[in-house]
């Protein structure tokens, strides 16, 4: 009796979590549009659902009930908690630099630059290198997107080549940066969650990430072999492309990422001034353009804060480990429930950085739990929330990608060979390169740094 009566608050303090996704899904589905249905407002609803219902813990002795007041405070607390304000502190200024190097014409300096470079029987390779490492430099791969098929296109049409195959070439190479990049905010997210260094799920990501890209390449470079015909681009200024290179650098470098924000902002301010293209007013309204465009996502990161906090309060996240433990024997089932989690909730949300989000703390106690490699887990939920959200028809960058090359999302998706690829090589290497006793010690070690890595910095 006592355990059927855990089981249904155990669901019961899950419930707010559902109803966001369902709300979302639901809603989506009858607008037949994910993007008409802001996510804030489908959290907003879960968030009064969830401070409705909550109940404390059934092993908690408490007099009473909540109080409403009671209920606001964990709230609150979860929104306001150290690690949900340094991430929202990431997001403004990774935001402020993507609108000052907008301004300052980074982006398209950095794609004249790499196609300068580009071989020309390796057009195909290249513009995948290309999308690679701008997607790496500016940390978004709708951006990628938006910079580079409008040119893929257009090459297409040039050299008589299918659009769809160009289109999904750059968006391949899109997430590539999206998984991997410092400044991208899957990665934010991740590392944030499980409290590792970025260098180290760098470091970890590249063991899945490797084989796909370089079975990609190989492929992209024997498929346009005999092509001839390279695209016209602009000269390249050199110098605009530095406050990128910069935030690479100092990132790579182990520099702590609020810093390394910080010194590419400025960095990219004054190009801005020395070039004239913008003054002081101008600088602050592209810093101002690029906040505004996360503003959602700072939103949504507040909510979920809450929200998690709320379930786990009440027992929500106690009860889905539980439930975990008793069909994961052992790490590698584990891992393979976040993979999973974070998968399912993507499928539902359309959105990577919001899966991760909502995810995340409860792959934190579940790696805690199972004693996972934080630097591991950190990765994985990157890496099976970019494969999910390179594929599905109604995401994002499926949808820009279409609409710039003038076709549909759903013919763009048997041509995706790295999001497939990428999904294939971490399921893989979850499912056999994941052994209960290897590098124990390692990621002991790796969870004592982890623990003072933020203090320190």
């Amino acid at each position: 009796m006592n355990k059927t009566r855990n089981t249904l608050h155990g669901f019961l303090a899950l419930s707010p979590l559902a109803v966001f996704l369902l709300l979302y899904l639901l809603s989506s589905l009858i607008a037949g549009d994910f993007y008409k249905v802001p996510l804030s407002s489908a959290f907003l609803l879960a968030c009064i659902y969830g401070i409705a219902i909550f109940r404390f813990q059934p092993n908690v002795s408490s007099p009473q009930q909540p109080t409403f007041s009671q209920r606001l405070e964990i709230f609150a607390r979860g929104a306001g908690h150290k690690d949900i304000m340094v991430m929202v502190c990431i997001f403004l200024l990774a935001g402020a630099f993507a609108g000052t190097a907008k301004s300052i014409g980074s982006i398209d300096a950095t794609v004249a630059a790499t196609l300068h470079i580009v071989p020309p029987k390796a057009l195909f390779a290249g513009l995948f290198i290309t999308a690679c490492f701008i997607s790496m430099a500016i940390g978004t791969s709708v951006g990628t997107i938006v910079a580079l098929v409008p040119l893929a296109s257009g090459i297409a049409h040039e050299c008589e080549q299918n659009v769809p195959y160009m289109t999904a070439i750059v968006v391949g190479g899109a997430f590539f940066g999206d998984n991997l990049s410092f400044i991208s905010d899957t990665t934010i997210a991740a590392t944030r969650a499980m409290g590792v260094r970025m260098k180290d799920k760098f470091l970890a990501n590249l063991r899945i990430v490797f084989p796909a890209f370089i079975i990609v390449l190989s492929c992209y470079l024997w498929q346009g072999w005999n092509l001839q015909l390279t695209p016209h681009v602009e000269e390249a200024n050199y110098w605009l492309i530095l406050p990128y290179m910069l935030v690479i650098v100092l990132a790579c470098g182990g520099v702590n990422v609020i810093l390394t924000l910080s010194l590419g902002l400025f960095s990219g301010a004054l190009g801005g001034f020395l070039t004239e293209a913008f003054d002081w007013m101008g600088w602050l309204s592209s810093m101002g353009e690029g906040i505004a465009s996360v503003q959602e996502l700072v939103i949504v990161t507040l909510m979920a804060g809450g929200l998690m906090e709320l379930i786990k309060e009440s027992g929500g996240l106690e009860f889905l480990i539980r439930t975990i433990y008793s069909h994961a024997k052992q790490e590698r089932g584990a891992y393979l429930s976040i993979a999973l989690m974070v998968s399912v909730a993507n499928l539902c949300t359309a959105n990577n950085t919001i899966a991760i989000l909502t995810t995340g703390k409860i792959a934190h106690d579940i790696s805690e739990r199972f004693h996972l490699d934080p630097r591991r887990t950190a990765s994985v939920l990157d890496t099976f929330s970019c494969f999910v959200q390179g594929i599905i028809p109604y995401g994002a960058q499926l949808l820009i990608a279409a609409g710039l090359a003038k076709i549909t999302s759903t013919a763009i998706i048997p041509h995706l060979y790295y999001p497939f690829l990428l999904g294939i090589s971490a399921f893989l290497f979850t499912l056999f390169f994941t052994s209960h006793n290897a590098g124990n010690e390692d990621c002991q070690n790796s969870s004592r740094r982890d623990k003072t890595y933020y203090k320190d910095e």
